[in-house]
């Protein structure tokens, strides 16, 4: 059970965590393997091919087997291709294709991640047999990202002195952890130490053995609308690197979430840790491909199958969502479908092999007509498991009281419902390798049906719907009809959609908020106090992630005056009491930092703004946020429009724009109050001590 697989000149070596310590084996004979099928010619194309093939150097050997090349097709000739080195795969891939007619061949298996190959193809799982040792190293501060570094925290200590000084310190807590994992505030910091150490003359190492390599240069890519940056990957012999710069599961998770899903998709803890949501689900897939005889293509791409155009009109709808009412609602419940989706594809056996399939002529799928094999699918033999797991997961979750045990707990959860959540949309990614835009279709479809079903049970049980989306409703009794118990109703929606209804939670009260410019409401834009006494935000300010801390706090605060008094008035004190902290110049400049994310390059904007203002003051430091990265600052002064406009955080300002930050906390007040007719002017009138003295009041 290797941790980290490192690939060398001389091989493969593996890394196993044991109960006494790190074990390490080599493996100097293993080659990385493609395949290729002919799709015309058969097995003289393949003999064609096996020639071409053999008289290269970077083909180790080749060989005849048979493989499925997807799920309802049947075993077919293919040739094996190993390939000599990992770094010839991609172009050895690309040189077959290149050299044949567009179609003539097809290639599997090709651009598999390198540690994920090696434990696919070698049968290993990377999910260590004994606890993993960790170290975290950090930049104290954003700003110092150069070599020679003389400046880092380790640990929980932070070293503060020469570049000597934090080497030294460095070598000393490992040589003491001997870590198997390091978890690094970003991954620049592995070639800025050995930069540090190269400046000195001094010999320094990270890993286990010397030296480091760069994995991947820093990129920047568009996903759905939105620019992102992706920060170079590096590698240290022996020891498994996590940077939170670049990593969803752990952010998201913990190490023990990350851990779980190393075991389910055989995806070492380094790569898994960079890895995207669909990418983990993918090695998931391919895990199950792989069991079912099955080759992973290349470019895949699947065609849309012929549809009517009512076909075509019904099946380009999403989720179903109700317009919220808008207003302060008292005794509402929120009621949430068990993993909607993922369930829909395991009860329903929606699969990329089984929707619209040859064998049935029937219409399964409501309102689009498609039919769905009964032969089981692979996509909910790859999500059962993982359904029932997450749902054992949060029934331990309740029964533990252990700190520690809970937490672990809490973070495979939390892995295993990102999973979950993401399954659905990988079915309608042009990319995916085993999706299908018809399953994406049909599990529309039917939460659709299952929402507005359970809307009319709901109402004929004597409740009342004030918001849904997509698989969470938000109900209250209507005061016109006697009520059926919410426990009887959620059980009957349950029996007739297989899916379990649950009841999430109870609100004293509930807001739904308006959008700014209208009065229809926002659809996820909400926040109310639990019976429970806690809180829930939604949408506004305080879950937004460029919105400042002091902001934020306040609005928190300007919600628990709401909650005590239900008075816009007192709200409205207490903002006032924010607005005078803000004023007397009390408010720490680093509760007021706006984190901002770059969308393109500081020479392709146009316009002169915020973010601008500190993307010039970052170059005039020396340094340039590529797009999609994120810059923080502090707006000293609103009224400028250039660099001056703002201080980078880093910067140590002490003063700040009273009257953008007066803005910015009036908007969070406004808000909170709009679900009760309360904007902007109002506030501010209220505020100034003013009364609205419009025409109709002297009528």
């Amino acid at each position: 059970m290797p941790f980290k697989i490192d690939y060398t000149e001389n091989g493969v070596m593996e890394w196993h965590r044991t109960a006494d310590g790190v074990a390490v084996r080599e493996n100097t004979d293993y080659t990385p393997t493609i395949y290729a099928m002919a799709e015309t010619g058969g097995e003289a194309t393949l003999d064609s091919l096996a020639k071409t093939l053999s008289h290269r150097s970077d083909v180790a050997r080749l060989s005849r087997e048979r493989w499925r090349p997807a799920f309802r097709r049947e075993p077919g000739l293919v040739l094996r291709i190993d390939v000599s080195d990992i770094d010839r795969v991609q172009p050895l891939a690309g040189s077959i294709r290149r050299s044949a007619r567009p179609g003539e061949y097809r290639l599997f298996n090709v651009d598999f991640s390198r540690e994920f190959r090696y434990c696919l193809e070698e049968g290993l799982d990377p999910q260590p047999a004994h606890p993993l040792r960790v170290l975290h190293l950090s930049y104290p501060e954003p700003g110092s990202q150069t070599a020679p570094i003389e400046r880092l925290e380790i640990g929980e200590k932070i070293v503060d002195g020469s570049p000597e000084a934090v080497l030294s310190a460095l070598e000393e807590q490992l040589d003491a952890t001997d870590p198997d994992v390091l978890v690094l505030s970003t991954a620049a910091l592995v070639p800025v130490l050995f930069e540090t150490a190269n400046e000195l003359g001094r010999p320094f190492q990270l890993g286990r053995r010397p030296g480091y390599e760069q994995l991947a240069s820093e990129s920047t890519y568009e996903s759905y609308g939105q620019v992102g940056h992706s920060p170079a990957r590096y590698t240290v012999p022996g020891r498994a690197i996590v940077d939170r710069e670049n990593t969803f599961f752990y952010y998201e998770t913990n190490l023990a979430g990350c851990l779980d899903l190393v075991g389910r998709s055989r995806k070492p803890l380094q790569e898994l840790s960079w890895a995207s949501i669909g990418n983990v689900l993918t090695a998931i897939q391919i895990r199950e491909a792989t069991a079912r005889g099955v080759l992973v293509p290349w470019k895949s791409w699947r065609h849309e199958l012929p549809k009517t155009m009512r076909q075509l009109h019904n099946a380009d709808r999403g989720g179903f969502t109700f317009s919220p009412d808008v207003g302060v609602h008292e005794g509402v419940h929120e009621l949430d479908f068990s993993s909607l989706y993922p369930n829909i594809i395991c009860t329903r056996n929606i699969s990329p092999e089984t929707i619209r399939c040859d064998c049935h002529d029937r219409k399964d799928v409501p309102g689009l007509g498609y039919s769905i094999c009964e032969k089981e699918g692979y996509l909910p033999t790859v999500l059962q498991p993982i359904i029932d797991e997450r749902d054992a997961l949060k029934a331990r979750i309740q029964e533990t009281e252990d700190t520690q045990q809970r937490a672990e707990l809490e973070g495979k959860a939390a892995a295993l419902k990102w999973i979950l959540v993401s399954c659905f949309g990988y079915q309608g990614f042009s990319n995916a390798k085993f999706g299908r835009i018809e399953c994406h279709e049909a599990i529309n479809a039917y939460a659709r049906e299952i929402l507005l079903d359970a809307k009319e049970t709901l109402e004929q049980a004597g409740w009342r719907v004030v918001h849904g989306i997509v698989d969470s409703l938000w109900v209250t009794a209507r005061d016109d009809s006697s009520q059926v118990p919410l426990e009887a109703v959620t059980q009957i929606v349950t029996d007739e959609a297989g899916i379990r209804l649950e009841h999430e939670a109870t609100y004293d009260w509930i807001a739904f908020v308006p959008r700014r410019d209208s009065q229809s409401g926002a659809l996820t834009n909400y926040f109310g106090a639990r019976r429970d006494g806690s809180y829930k935000y939604r949408g506004i300010e305080c879950r937004q992630r460029s919105t400042p801390e002091f902001v934020a706090d306040c609005q928190q605060a300007l919600i628990e005056t709401f909650d005590a008094t239900r008075r816009p008035e007192a709200v409205c004190a207490e903002l006032r009491q924010w607005i005078h902290k803000l004023e007397a110049g009390s408010v720490d400049p680093k509760r007021l930092v706006i984190t901002k994310r770059a969308s393109k390059k500081l020479e392709e904007y146009t316009q002169r703004s915020r973010t601008t203002a500190a993307l010039h003051r970052q170059r005039a430091e020396g340094t340039d946020a590529a797009p999609g990265q994120s810059v923080s600052y502090v707006v000293v002064d609103d009224s400028k429009t250039g660099r001056e406009r703002v201080r980078l955080a880093h910067e140590g300002e002490t003063e700040y724009d009273i009257e953008f930050y007066r803005r910015q906390l009036i908007r969070a007040a406004e808000s909170i109050l709009s679900p009760i007719g309360w904007r902007e002017n109002t506030i501010m009138q209220q505020l100034s001590g003013q009364e609205d003295a419009s025409l109709h009041q002297f009528r």
